[in-house]
């Protein structure tokens, strides 16, 4: 076991593909947040099909794409109906997808404040053994939801879509901030059935 995987806690985060796979194994549900799609080398899905097919994803977890802190209710209220199907607690790995670039991986601020959403609303009704990495993301989304908005746009992946042409995509995502933003949910069970976010 990694010593730094976060295993004791139900609610764990990290960042990236490489996080994924520290903290996705034991993982029931493993958490996606791609806010800003096509910055970087690879799409949402991509990300999100990667991190699925990980060796450290078990075959029976559901992976969640969520692409705004607006989900973090839905996100929230699987995550219990799947502990209810349990009958027993769920542990969930909550992964901020950023950036992979020519020169290595870049964290980006939006994912980690929409990630840090969704460890929130799992507190808010009840799911709270979160790791360190976890209660920071946590706090920072909270200190930080009033200027959400803001730091999407100024963020340095939006200003890389903007200076691609695709000023659109941040456009979209600043104006679905606040509202029930996508979180598809998808079991691994069967690795070919991955749905597609758009």
């Amino acid at each position: 076991m990694s010593s730094h995987g976060q295993q004791k806690y139900q609610v764990r985060f990290d960042h990236g593909v490489a996080g994924a796979a520290r903290i996705a194994p034991g993982a029931h549900v493993v958490v996606v947040v791609d806010v800003l799609d096509g910055h970087g080398t690879l799409t949402r899905d991509e990300t999100a099909r990667v991190v699925a097919a990980l060796p450290e994803v078990a075959s029976e977890a559901d992976v969640v794409v969520v692409t705004g802190a607006g989900a973090a209710p839905e996100v929230a209220r699987h995550v219990v109906e799947r502990q209810a199907r349990r009958g027993d607690r769920a542990l969930v790995a909550i992964v901020a997808a950023g950036a992979v670039e020519a020169d290595g991986f870049r964290p980006a601020v939006e994912d980690q404040l929409a990630a840090g959403a969704v460890v929130d609303a799992l507190a808010a009704v009840g799911i709270d053994f979160s790791s360190p990495e976890a209660a920071l993301a946590c706090a920072a989304a909270g200190a930080l939801a009033r200027a959400s908005s803001h730091l999407l746009t100024a963020s340095a992946s939006a200003a890389e879509l903007v200076a691609t042409d695709r000023g659109d995509v941040v456009d979209a995502a600043r104006a679905s901030s606040s509202s029930a933003a996508l979180a598809v949910v998808t079991t691994t069970g069967s690795r070919g059935e991955f749905t597609p976010s758009a």
